[in-house]
């Protein structure tokens, strides 16, 4: 198995070297809006710790990354109006993976409504702003 890649995007948004649309921050998790969503909300729930796959993190940690992931999918589907939620999580290549640190996909659905294609798409950043902004305030009542 590949080792973990300290310079992936996700480690450098986690450092502060590259910029994120916050949703959630604990000491142990991260999450944020992707920049290219396949849907209103699309977003992405990561360990701090440097866990390349679901079979490289500590059980602890992967504990906080879906207990995170549980507390953002009940506020986007409120925030979002959303029917559904398809979560998604992806390992190495075989498995989709496309960026090589762990990470939760929480996309809120609407019936009848497609998923956009995988980076397809790159939202505006005012949107992005505006849709964590919202997202945080409804987790915290």
């Amino acid at each position: 198995m590949t080792s973990y890649d300290p310079n992936n995007v996700f480690a450098k948004i986690l450092r502060g070297e590259l910029p994120a649309h916050k949703v959630f921050e604990s000491d142990k998790v991260f999450a944020f809006l992707d920049i290219m969503p396949r849907a209103p909300g699309h977003t992405l729930v990561i360990p701090k710790s440097p866990a390349r796959t679901i079979l490289d993190i500590a059980p602890d940690d992967l504990a906080h990354v879906m207990t995170a992931t549980q507390t953002i999918a009940r506020a986007a589907m409120t925030v979002f109006g959303a029917d559904g939620l398809t979560i998604q999580q992806f390992n190495e290549p075989a498995g989709g993976q496309v960026v090589f640190h762990l990470h939760v996909h929480v996309i809120p659905r609407k019936i009848g409504v497609a998923l956009k294609p995988p980076a397809s798409f790159k939202e505006d950043p005012a949107i992005l702003s505006d849709q964590a902004l919202k997202l945080a305030a409804a987790m915290k009542g």
